[in-house]
């Protein structure tokens, strides 16, 4: 008997749909944490994306594929070494820097496979952590971040200052910022100062080195 895929809604989650309006149609775009695709179905669809993905997880991948998507198995860590300088348009890292073991490194390899890297990362500094710590003496459980302290794949907590620092730190330029809520609603901070890194759950930030 022959497997049916189930049609997938085309809407995007808000964050990525916030990442897909960054990207130029029919460019080049290698989506690195790609989960199941979401955003290269999109891109594809919507922009004539050239699009492949790395997923660290199989079923990710198994998912990715009986969508017709070009992904392998991959490991952030370890496996962007391989690629050649400048390959893509466009290199895609959606809220998994804080998981990664050397998130140093990985923003040094993204904006070297790609003349754009798109980066988003949970904000730690919001407002709502901040309470939550000072009020319940515990690490945030929150929608943004809905993870026990002793299952999280964070692992490198990070702030909006934070990750504009780093960037600095490594020559990098900030292109495009974008601070938005978990339900991808912009806010209007769009600076690096407090502001930014109290009322942002999320930042959206475009790179090149």
């Amino acid at each position: 008997m022959k497997n049916i895929v189930p049609k997938r809604d085309m809407t995007l989650r808000p964050d990525l749909q916030a990442i897909a309006d960054m990207v130029e149609p029919n460019a080049s775009l290698l989506d690195i944490g790609c989960g199941e695709g979401d955003l290269l179905a999109w891109l594809q669809k919507e922009k004539h994306a050239n699009g492949r993905g790395i997923e660290l997880s199989q079923n990710g991948v198994n998912r990715c594929l009986a969508r017709g998507l070009s992904v392998i198995k991959g490991d952030a860590d370890a496996d962007l070494q391989y690629y050649p300088d400048q390959a893509y348009d466009y290199a895609v890292l959606s809220q998994t820097l804080q998981t990664l073991r050397d998130p140093k490194t990985v923003l040094q390899q993204l904006v070297r496979i790609a003349r754009h890297a798109i980066v988003s990362v949970p904000n730690f500094g919001h407002w709502k952590n901040r309470l939550y710590l000072t009020f319940i003496g515990r690490m945030p459980v929150t929608k943004a971040l809905s993870y026990q302290w002793y299952d999280t794949p964070n692992i490198h907590f990070c702030t909006i200052t934070d990750f504009i620092n780093l960037s600095e730190q490594l020559g990098l330029t900030v292109e495009k910022r974008l601070y938005v809520t978990h339900q991808g609603i912009p806010t209007s901070f769009h600076n690096k100062g407090l502001s930014a890194n109290l009322f942002g759950e999320q930042g959206i930030f475009m790179i090149r080195g």
